[in-house]
């Protein structure tokens, strides 16, 4: 396994990628094109995996995703990675525009017309003929040739997680993943095929140990009121937790947010304090994490882009 990072910018990519850090990923947001951050980091890193991990899939056509990775090939190749997620119902039909009944369904089909395209040859017609996209393009250009770049989808339920090992190369693990969802549901649903990266909500600081924890504890809970969820919820017992945290989110009290994620929920998720708490953590999380790429991931919610920096390099810690 290598240890990742989600993109931070540049300055910190230096230091990482000095202390051993050998993939960086980029989220996707209204206010971040997981795009135009791949470029920054295929410019900004010299040899360490970058890809999105994830961009919505549904928000651009198998074509867009395909040249994009075509164009970046040339500046970054054999680093690239595509990981791709669904993305909420409501995020696709009232922010993107876009269908998304069905999910797994159309991610799959998605994902082959994007193969289509990546595994193009010179000379010959991309042809993909799916139930929702359709590809039948002759570019007489000689610029394709087929490239390997491993496809993956974030798959935190069992359909998703069964998809992405039997319809593309791997699996993007979520931050919320525990041992238990890991073993019991998701590499059972993969049967254990195809690339795993995951995340692993991480923020060290031991100057303000407790501000981290509770930094991690507003980032899980956060997670949690997403009720797509709740089959990991029931999974782990966590039903009455959550419906506490998921009052206090809606009635905007981040206090209770943060009070209801329970010591228990904080230790089988997230690796935080100071770095000998974080150390003792990750050591306890040995074997749960994802088989080869796990990202150390800052909090972002309500937490500044300055913190974020700083806890990102407080993780390279971990690794030394």
């Amino acid at each position: 396994m290598i240890f990742g990072m989600p993109w931070q910018g540049s300055e910190v990519a230096a230091e990482a990628e000095h202390a051993g850090v050998g993939a960086f990923c980029s989220g996707e947001f209204v206010d971040t094109d997981s795009y135009v951050t791949l470029t920054e980091m295929v410019l900004g890193t010299s040899s360490a995996l970058v890809g999105p991990g994830i961009a919505y899939a549904f928000s651009r056509s198998p074509y867009a995703h395909a040249a994009a990775l075509r164009s970046l090939h040339r500046r970054a190749p054999g680093r690239l990675f595509l990981g791709l997620g669904s993305a909420a119902f409501s995020i696709n039909r009232d922010w993107i525009g876009v269908e998304a009944d069905r999910p797994v369904e159309r991610i799959c089909d998605l994902v082959g017309a994007v193969k289509a395209w990546l595994h193009a040859e010179n000379g010959e017609r991309v042809v993909h003929d799916g139930e929702f996209y359709q590809v039948n393009a002759l570019v007489q250009a000689p610029v394709l040739g087929r490239l390997d770049i491993p496809v993956l989808l974030a798959g935190f339920n069992k359909r998703m997680a069964a998809a992405a090992a039997e319809r593309a190369d791997g699996v993007i693990g979520h931050g919320l993943f525990t041992r238990s969802w890991w073993d019991d549901v998701v590499r059972p649903a993969t049967g254990g095929a195809g690339l795993e990266h995951g995340w692993l909500i991480t923020a060290i600081d031991d100057e303000n140990p407790e501000r981290a924890i509770a930094d991690c504890r507003k980032m899980i809970g956060f997670y949690l009121t997403v009720k797509t969820y709740d089959p990991y919820v029931a999974h782990h017992g966590w039903e009455t937790e959550v419906a506490a945290l998921r009052a206090a989110f809606k009635k905007g009290d981040m206090q209770g947010l943060e009070a209801a994620v329970t010591d228990e929920m904080l230790h089988e998720i997230a690796v935080c304090g100071t770095a000998d708490d974080a150390r003792a953590m990750l050591a306890k999380r040995e074997g749960s994490l994802a088989r080869d790429v796990t990202y150390l991931a800052p909090p972002s919610f309500l937490v500044s882009h300055r913190r974020r920096e700083a806890y990102a390099r407080s993780s390279l810690e971990l690794i030394s």
